[in-house]
């Protein structure tokens, strides 16, 4: 019997559907985003993303279907972003999943986003079979977390950001920087134009753990933009000419990218990891692959394709594929878990 399964991952501000085959063929992958709804706010409006979730849900699963060139009696389960993320965009999910499951008689399969993220890499050609254990790092707007994989399914969380997420942190100082929402791909294309080393923003290592913090940096930067402007809100509009925003940007970027990659390389070391897995919408960054690759050495460093490192349904689905086949099935009284570890 060939196993499809449909996911839906509603976790933050995307509503996206998608239908994957044997956990590694993706039929489909529908992403609708929210981007110009929450752009006047400089970050995502949780009760605004939950409702254009509900306006929009019934919409990508058909269309994810249609894409698939399947039907209903064509899947085998139904899978759905549980957590972590925003309670109301994931009880859309939740609620479409569970309605799909009961109307037609489907399991039903709760996945972790993150984990989620980790197994968007089993969907590209480079990755097609892993040896473990691994070291994934989950890198994205909401999420910085290190996570040693020692087979399918299992996984033992080593640490993860005390406070900002890395994704956060490039999205705020976009903003200072009055670069277009959302700023992380922004502040990226803005430091290929600058020099790293014009500035020496803070490193926090957090000797001892694989613990990472980004508070100090983003503090740091709004600390130097109003050093050329003293009188200046950096919430005001706009920023007065002769800021160095190119150098800024890439100054902030090599500071975070440098810690990000020397405690995933030495976790991956002292856990005798086979192989590096990163993941999330930060992995997109193409200075954060060179650098990891570069620091790695000997130790294969692998990344998703660009479409699948932002949140999508293909990843939910993927990772649904592995629980399925290891005989877990949730039933329709599971609930949402905002807040939920990868443990």
């Amino acid at each position: 019997m060939t196993i499809r399964i449909l996911g839906i991952e509603t976790s933050c501000d995307d509503t996206t559907a998608a239908v994957v085959e044997e956990g590694r063929e993706v039929l489909s992958n529908v992403i609708s985003s929210q981007a110009d709804l929450h752009e006047r706010y400089g970050g995502v409006f949780p009760e605004i993303a939950s409702r254009a979730h509900v306006e929009t849900i019934y919409t990508i699963v058909t269309e994810a279907m249609a894409k698939a060139h399947v039907g209903v009696e064509d899947l085998t389960a139904v899978a759905v972003t549980r957590g972590p993320g925003l309670s109301g965009s994931l009880l859309v999910g939740m609620n479409t999943a569970k309605g799909i499951a009961l109307g037609r008689d489907l399991p039903l399969i709760g996945v972790n986003h993150i984990e989620g993220h980790i197994y968007s890499l089993l969907l590209s050609d480079e990755l097609r079979e892993v040896e473990f254990p691994v070291l994934a790092l989950i890198v994205s707007g909401g999420h910085t977390e290190l996570i040693l994989m020692n087979d399918h399914l299992s996984y033992q969380r080593l640490g993860g950001t005390l406070d900002d997420a890395a994704g956060e942190a490039f999205d705020k100082v976009g903003r200072m920087l009055r670069l277009p929402y959302p700023g992380g791909p922004h502040v990226e294309q803005a430091a290929r134009d600058g020099n790293p080393s014009s500035f020496s923003f803070p490193r926090a290592w957090l000797d001892g753990t694989w613990d990472f913090s980004f508070s100090g940096i983003k503090t740091a930067v709004m600390r130097r933009i109003k050093s050329y402007f003293p009188q200046m809100d950096v919430g005001d509009e706009p920023v007065p000419s002769g800021l160095p925003i190119a150098d800024i940007a890439a100054s902030f970027q090599t500071a975070v990218f440098e810690v990000l990659v020397e405690k995933t390389v030495q976790a991956a070391q002292e856990m005798t990891a086979k192989a590096i897995l990163i993941s999330g919408g930060v992995s997109a960054n193409i200075s954060l692959r060179e650098a990891a690759i570069e620091r790695a050495g000997e130790i294969p460093v692998h990344t998703p394709s660009l479409e699948l490192c932002t949140d999508n349904a293909a990843m939910i689905a993927a990772a649904a594929y592995w629980r399925y086949m290891a005989g877990h099935r949730d039933g329709l009284e599971i609930d949402v878990l905002p807040t939920w570890l990868l443990e």
